[in-house]
């Protein structure tokens, strides 16, 4: 077989992607391209297809169906792009209102406000965010969402999967792609909330996860033998720490080929598997893409049989290059038969008792590659709606294109189940097929406070299960840094601690018991909340609306709350104020400071203060250690009313880990509280969903100025609280 090193020079690798480079050379193409079409596609959001805009572009892979135009642009629509051809490559310019604020634009480092901001989407091992100062990491989202002055909002997709820069200035938003012509859809509504539900209406949204992927997760590079994960298991037990899921890293393969097990440490995979579901936890185990360009080995002998890997630069051998287990091949997965090919390795795979799958180095790295990666142009063949291209335009799909083969394949396993798969690299809509973290950070006290405003805006560019490495991936945390992190990890959407292989490891006892019962403490919290948690969860795969979200959500019309970037919101009722937040701006009204835990232990030097939002209704269940049959036996509902002595909240709640919600089994409960005289009184509103109603005590905890008060009973019949002595 014929090996194409990353080192190859640039070969143009077909016809439209040739035409295009040597049209641009020079800038022949320097100026403005006439828009084709304009047109309402949905209330409130606008298409503009300038011309030229063919196959090079399209199909999108960002949405999750082709627009339909509802009608002309109106009139008045004033948030209008300009396309032009500038030094060979294809721009867009959206002019802004003054004063706007703006977020999202995917996974990058930086504050939550993201004017005078320059990014590259170019998806990249970026070990540490040293590369670019972080401004290029594992994902591309070209979208950008904005903020006028009186709190109205608007978003807009650059809907091109080329490598790109992206530059938001206070003036205007700056879309410079290295391809052909794109569309761009604009979406312009009456607040930062109605633009997140339309963006998942463009570009799909999230799978409900499983209870399971709510709790705790602990990971390290690497649990090995088997033999430690049993320890790790055990060790979370006897603790008392709650923890749902252990994480294999690499170091369980048999020399860093995927879908195999080292026979020495670990000999009996299903064995393990079954000991960690024996204990309560679930396993996930990692999957790269890189397969090793071995005969005699099964993945690559069926895969080169089936010829689906990325060819080189002539486009007639596979490309060839080095990752962990040296010289590697990589699936190519605009091909379906690729596809198709990938998703059923998962059958066997996950027959050893497997949970969830991790796809890791999907950017995709590559070690001896041009800037850690394949050279632009090697060649995807695609098939069905996507055409041949090179791998300057398929590159920052890569990742995305994977997990939807990872996640098709293991539904298709067990199709009873909902598929977990977790992503390093991915792009806007990949939110439809896995989960996200924010990569390789560190241990430094930089990054666990640039943890906020990143996850913040991956929620806000669509991505609403997502989170960083509690305790930072490399460096090691000392205790205090590590209490702090661990405690702010209670409430991040992806709740995971990982280290990398020269760290002593994250685990909550490697600390002292001090730090230790630290880490306990934040950990009740989080299983305590786990029924608001996934209600927040279950409102996100219907909406798109973040589980984190920034404190402007709570009143977009308030200007001070547009930088604030160390307190923020968990779900739409709950404020977090980590200890070391330095004079956050909150929002107006009178959010009260509650108590998730009896006693004082969550007063220590390490906490969150947690505040409610006025009329607000929470559900909580009781502490547990996973949510291994989690079915609360009794459920606490705190309560703080507004200002004409009222409050709602919602619970949701289903069978678990299937699909039996989608036919109407579930259940949707309204709880409601009004104040007559010197009584509050909380009942049931109304339920949606034929779900049996369980029968289980109910608690009321009533937060008011004066003290805590506390009642239990019937919501159905209505469970009155005297505001007498708390």
């Amino acid at each position: 077989m014929k090996r194409y090193r990353a080192n190859r020079l640039f070969r143009a690798p077909g016809a439209i992607a040739l035409f295009w480079h040597v049209l641009c050379a020079g800038g022949l193409l320097a100026s403005p391209v006439p828009l084709e079409r304009a047109a309402l596609v949905g209330e409130g959001i606008a298409w503009f297809l300038p011309e030229g805009v063919d196959e090079g572009n399209l199909p999108s892979l960002a949405l999750e169906a082709l627009p339909v135009e509802i009608g002309p642009l109106p009139d008045d629509w004033s948030l209008v792009p300009s396309f032009s051809s500038v030094d060979g490559n294809f721009q867009t310019i959206l002019n802004l209102p003054p004063g706007t604020d703006l977020y999202g634009t995917g996974e990058v480092t930086g504050p939550l406000r993201r004017n005078d901001t320059v990014i590259t989407l170019w998806n990249t091992d970026n070990w540490g965010y040293h590369r670019d100062d972080g401004k290029r990491l594992y994902q591309s989202h070209p979208w950008v969402m904005g903020m006028r002055e009186d709190g109205s909002s608007f978003g807009v997709i650059f809907d091109s999967t080329w490598r790109a820069s992206l530059e938001t200035h206070d003036t205007k938003i700056v879309f410079t792609s290295e391809g052909p012509p794109f569309q761009v859809l604009v979406i312009d509504q009456d607040s930062p909330q109605a633009v997140m539900e339309s963006l998942a209406s463009l570009t799909g949204h999230m799978p409900l996860p499983p209870p399971w992927a709510l709790g705790y997760h602990q990971c390290k590079y690497s649990y090995f033998p088997d033999q430690r994960v049993r320890e790790i298991a055990d060790e979370f037990r006897e603790r008392e720490l709650p923890c749902d899921v252990i994480w294999m890293d690499i170091d369980y393969m048999d020399g860093f080929r995927i879908f195999t097990f080292d026979e020495s440490r670990f000999p009996d995979p299903a064995g393990t598997n079954g000991y960690l579901h024996e204990k309560g936890f679930k396993s996930i185990w990692m999957i790269d893409p890189g397969v090793k360009a071995e005969p005699g080995y099964s993945v690559f002998d069926t895969g080169t049989a089936a010829d689906v890997w990325v060819r080189g630069t002539e486009g007639t051998e596979p490309f060839i290059g080095e990752v962990w287990p040296g010289p590697c091949v990589f699936p190519d997965f605009t091909i379906p038969s690729a596809r198709d090919w990938w998703a059923g390795l998962y059958t066997d795979f996950l027959a050893t008792g497997i949970d969830g799958v991790w796809n890791d180095m999907n950017e995709p790295a590559v070690f001896d590659g041009p800037d850690g990666t394949m050279p632009v142009d090697a060649l995807h063949r695609g098939g069905d709606a996507l055409p041949p291209g090179p791998h300057l335009r398929y590159h920052n799909v890569y990742g995305m294109l994977m997990v939807r083969a990872s996640f098709e394949g293991i539904l298709a396993a067990r199709p009873q189940k909902r598929p977990f798969v977790l992503s390093r690299a991915n792009f806007l809509g990949g939110h439809r097929y896995a989960a996200t973290w924010t990569g390789d950070n560190r241990a430094i006290w930089e990054h666990l406070k640039m943890s906020v405003p990143m996850s913040l805006n991956l929620g806000l560019s669509g991505q609403p299960f997502n989170g960083p490495d509690i305790g930072g991936f490399s460096g090691g945390p000392d205790p205090v840094l590590y209490g702090h992190w661990i405690a702010l990890g209670a409430f991040y959407p992806f709740s995971r601690a990982h280290a990398d292989n020269h760290s002593p490891g994250n685990e909550p006892w490697m600390f002292g018991s001090d730090i230790e019962r630290v880490a306990q403490t934040a950990l009740f919290r989080r299983y305590r909340l786990l029924p608001y948690i996934y209600t927040a969860m279950e409102e996100a795969s219907r909406t798109g609306m973040p589980v984190m979200q920034p404190l402007f959500f709570a009143d977009p019309s308030d200007p001070h709350l547009r930088d604030e970037q160390e307190a923020f919101l968990f779900g739409e009722d709950l404020l977090v104020v980590p200890l070391w937040a330095k004079s956050p701006d909150l929002p107006e009204g009178n959010w009260r400071v509650i108590q998730l835990l009896d006693g004082d232990r969550e007063r220590d030097a390490y906490q969150p203060v947690v505040r409610i939002r006025p009329g607000a209704i929470v559900p909580l269940g009781p502490v547990v250690q996973s949510t291994e049959g989690y079915a609360p036996d009794s459920l606490t509902l705190v309560v703080s009313l507004d200002e004409s002595g009222r409050a709602d909240g919602t619970l949701y709640e289903d069978d678990g880990d299937g699909f039996a919600y989608r036919e109407g089994v579930f259940l949707r409960s309204i709880f409601e509280a009004q104040t007559n005289g010197d009584t509050v009184t909380v009942k049931l509103g109304f339920r949606h969903g034929a779900l049996p109603d369980s029968s289980r005590e109910v608690w009321v905890r009533l937060i008011t100025d004066k003290g805590v008060y506390s009642a239990s009973g019937n919501p159905t019949e209505g469970i009155n609280i005297p505001l007498s002595q708390p």
